[in-house]
């Protein structure tokens, strides 16, 4: 098994305005991205299992011309709210890191 953040390009975060986050990962060239698309692996019922959100909720984007996916959230506390404690959203792509990846 290969951990996401091994084989990906990037695996990134930010806030998609004060309320959502949006999720990117992206691959190096088409054959690592195609490999990882035939596992079924990365769905929308993995980032709402990742951040404990209702898989409803997720606006889940698959873009091969790209090599990529991107998954929007909701944010559990708005950007900037007391309580919050990434402001930009940029460190949240962490529990992507360690996803298997059975290639």
């Amino acid at each position: 098994m290969a951990r996401l953040g091994d084989i990906a390009k990037a695996c990134k975060s930010k806030n998609a305005g004060p309320f959502e986050l949006t999720l990117d990962i992206m691959f190096e060239d088409a054959a690592t991205f195609e490999k990882v698309r035939a596992t079924g692996v990365i769905t929308a019922a993995l980032v709402a299992k990742l951040y404990k959100v209702p898989e409803s909720s997720v606006v889940f984007t698959e873009y091969p011309p790209a090599f990529a996916w991107k998954a929007t959230i909701e944010r559990r506390i708005a950007s900037g709210a007391v309580g919050d404690t990434d402001v930009y959203g940029a460190q949240q792509h962490a529990p992507l890191l360690d996803v298997e990846i059975p290639i």
